[in-house]
C-alpha cells in the first residue's frame, strides 16, 4: 500500500461532531443575566451591535426569525415591524469566553477540542465514541446535556471537520449516505467569499455536487485554487489539521462521580489527591510540573478552569494546593459548583526535568532558591503573573533596549550579565531608567560641550562634577531603533555622568551631533543614580 493510500484511509477514519449555538448571545444572557429579561416584555429578543453608525441586527432568536427579521437588519426598521421587541446590546467578549468555557466543558467527551467561530465547535471523537456505545448516542448526550440547562444546539457528525461544521449549518435532509449528503449541500458551505459564492450560483454551479463533477484544473482556473481546497477539505480529498483549545499534556488524571458532587470543599480535597499522584508520576519520570491546570466541569455542561505557574518544576503536592487555593482567593467570583461537579480534571500540561535537591554541608536541604520561587509564585498568582517581573539581558548597546522584563515566573536559565567595568568603580548605568527620557534645558559653553547647569522639573541644577561623553551610536541596519517620539531614524546621543551642588547624581544625554546631524541639538535626562 502506497503513503498516499494510507493518507486517504487516515482521513476517512477520522470522526467529528460539530456543535453549533445559533442563539449564543441570547442564550447567555437568558442563563448568566436573568434579571435583564424582567420588565422586557414577552416579545422576540434581538441582540444589537453599532455598524457605521447604526444599530443593527445581530443575533435574532427563533421567534424573530419566525417574523422575518434578519441580521443586519437596522433596529428602526426591526422596531417598526415589530414594537415589543426585546433588545439586548452585543458583548462578543463575553459570547467569546463563553464559548470557551462551552468548548472546556466539551472535554468529557474528547481530548480535542476546538472552537468553531461564529458560535461552534468541533470535537474529533476518533477513538471516543465506544464510551457512549456509538457516535450517535455521544452526540445525542451531548445536545442534550446542553439543552436541558438552556443552551440550544445543534450538531452533526461526519468524517471531515469541514463536512461537520457544514451539515450543522447547512441541514440537508434525509440522504442515502454522508457523501451524498455532503454533495447537495449549497456551495455557500464551503466558506468561501461572498463574491466568489455569487460567481458559482452565476456560472451555474449551486451545490457541491455540482462543483464536484468538473474537474478540479478547471474550477481553479476560473474560481481559484481556494474553492478547489475547500471543495477537497470538505469531501475528504485533502486535511485540514484541527487546532484544539488545549494541546495534549504531559500528564492527566481524571475523577468522574455517579452523583453531581455539590461542596466545593470536597472538590478540593478530591483535588488534592490527584495532585499527590501527579507527583508520584513526575517523580517516576525525574520531572517537575511548571503549569497545572485544574477543571471542575459542572453537570451543565459548563467547566471552570484553574491554573497556576511555577517558575521552578514542583511536585509537591501541599506546595502545589497552597497555589490553587491562592488563584481560588483571588477569583472576583467564587468557585460556584450550581448543581454540583460531575467530573475533576487535572492536567500538567508543561514538565521539566528535576534534578535531586543538593543538601547543606552542614546539614538540612538548601531551599534558598526555593523559598524565593515559592514567594515569587505566590505573588504572581496574587498580583497577576505580568506584574511581577524579571529583567534580561538582551543583545544591543541601546540603552533602553538592552534589557526585557518578562514575567518572573517564566524562569529561564540564568543568563551572565557581561562586566563592563571594574570591581569597586561606580556604575556605568543608573538604577533607574525614565521611559521615555525627559526633555531638560542645559546651559553649555559650546554647543556641544558638556553641560554646566540643567533645568529640570521648574527646578535649576548647577553642574559640579560631569564624567563623559559616552558616545552611543543608533543601530543603522534598523532605521527606527533609538529613535525618540516623532523621528523617523536615530540620532547619535552624547551620555554624560553628572552630580549637582547637592550631591545628586543624573544621567543625561546631548540628542544629536551638533554641525553634523542636527543645528539644534536637544538634552534628555534618562536615568538617576542612586
Amino acid at each position: 500500500m502506497t503513503m498516499d493510500r494510507k493518507a486517504e484511509e487516515a482521513v476517512g477514519q477520522r470522526r467529528y461532531l460539530a456543535l453549533w449555538f445559533p442563539f449564543l448571545p441570547i442564550d447567555r444572557l437568558r442563563i448568566a443575566r436573568p434579571d435583564l429579561w424582567s420588565g422586557q416584555g414577552d416579545g422576540p429578543a434581538v441582540v444589537v451591535e453599532q455598524v457605521r453608525g447604526a444599530m443593527r441586527l445581530a443575533t435574532l432568536d427563533a421567534d424573530a426569525l419566525a417574523l422575518g427579521l434578519t441580521p443586519g437588519m437596522t433596529l428602526a426598521d426591526a422596531r417598526a415591524r415589530e414594537p415589543d421587541l426585546r433588545v439586548f446590546d452585543a458583548d462578543p467578549h463575553v459570547d467569546q469566553d463563553w464559548l470557551e468555557r462551552l468548548c472546556d466543558g466539551c472535554a468529557r467527551y474528547t481530548p480535542i477540542a476546538a472552537l468553531d467561530s461564529p458560535f461552534g465547535l468541533i470535537l474529533d471523537i476518533t477513538g471516543c465514541a465506544h464510551l457512549w456505545d456509538g457516535e450517535e448516542l455521544l452526540a445525542r448526550e451531548a445536545a442534550d446535556r446542553l439543552e436541558r440547562h438552556g443552551m440550544r444546539v445543534r450538531h452533526a457528525l461526519a468524517g471531515t471537520a469541514e463536512g461537520a461544521h457544514a451539515l450543522c449549518r447547512f441541514p440537508v435532509g434525509a440522504a442515502a449516505d454522508e457523501d451524498a449528503a455532503l454533495r447537495r449541500l449549497p456551495v455557500e458551505a464551503l466558506r468561501l467569499e461572498e463574491e466568489s459564492a455569487l460567481a458559482l450560483r452565476r456560472a451555474g454551479l449551486r451545490t457541491v455536487g455540482d462543483l464536484a463533477a468538473r474537474p478540479a484544473a478547471v474550477l481553479a482556473s476560473r474560481f481559484g485554487e481556494e474553492a478547489v481546497d475547500a471543495l477537497q477539505s470538505l469531501l475528504g480529498l485533502g486535511r485540514r489539521p484541527l487546532a484544539p483549545r488545549r494541546q495534549r499534556p504531559a500528564i492527566r488524571i481524571e475523577r468522574r462521580f455517579a452523583e453531581p458532587m455539590g461542596s466545593t470543599a470536597f472538590a478540593l480535597k478530591t483535588l488534592e489527591e490527584m495532585t499527590a499522584e501527579a507527583g508520584e508520576r513526575l517523580s517516576e519520570r525525574g520531572q517537575g510540573g511548571r503549569r497545572f491546570e485544574a477543571v471542575f466541569f459542572r453537570s451543565d455542561g459548563l467547566a471552570f478552569p484553574l491554573r497556576v505557574e511555577t517558575s521552578l518544576p514542583v511536585r509537591d503536592a501541599p506546595s502545589i494546593m497552597r497555589l490553587v487555593q491562592e488563584r481560588i482567593d483571588a477569583l472576583s467570583d467564587p468557585l460556584d459548583p450550581g448543581f454540583g461537579f460531575d467530573m475533576l480534571r487535572l492536567t500538567v500540561p508543561q514538565a521539566e526535568p528535576m534534578a535531586p535537591t543538593q543538601l547543606a554541608l552542614e546539614g538540612g536541604e538548601a531551599r534558598k532558591q526555593e523559598s524565593v520561587a515559592a514567594l515569587v509564585d505566590r505573588l504572581s498568582i496574587r498580583a497577576g503573573r505580568t506584574r511581577i517581573q524579571r529583567l534580561e539581558p538582551r543583545d544591543s548597546h541601546i540603552p533602553e533596549q538592552a534589557q526585557l522584563a518578562l514575567p518572573a515566573v517564566d524562569e529561564r536559565a540564568p543568563v551572565n550579565w557581561p562586566q563592563r567595568q571594574e570591581k569597586g568603580d561606580p556604575p556605568m548605568r543608573p538604577i533607574h531608567l525614565f521611559d521615555p527620557p525627559q526633555p531638560i534645558e542645559v546651559i553649555a559653553e559650546v554647543p556641544d560641550g558638556p553641560p554646566h547647569r540643567f533645568r529640570w522639573r521648574r527646578a535649576s541644577h548647577e553642574v559640579t562634577r560631569y564624567e563623559g561623553p559616552e558616545r552611543i551610536a543608533p543601530e543603522w541596519w534598523k532605521a527606527k531603533d533609538g529613535a525618540l517620539e516623532g523621528e523617523s531614524t536615530g540620532l547619535t546621543r552624547d551620555y554624560y555622568r553628572i552630580e549637582d551642588a547637592r550631591g545628586r547624581r543624573y544621567w543625561i544625554f546631548r540628542h544629536g551631533l551638533y554641525g553634523t546631524e542636527t543645528q539644534h541639538p536637544v538634552w534628555y535626562i534618562h536615568g538617576l543614580f542612586a
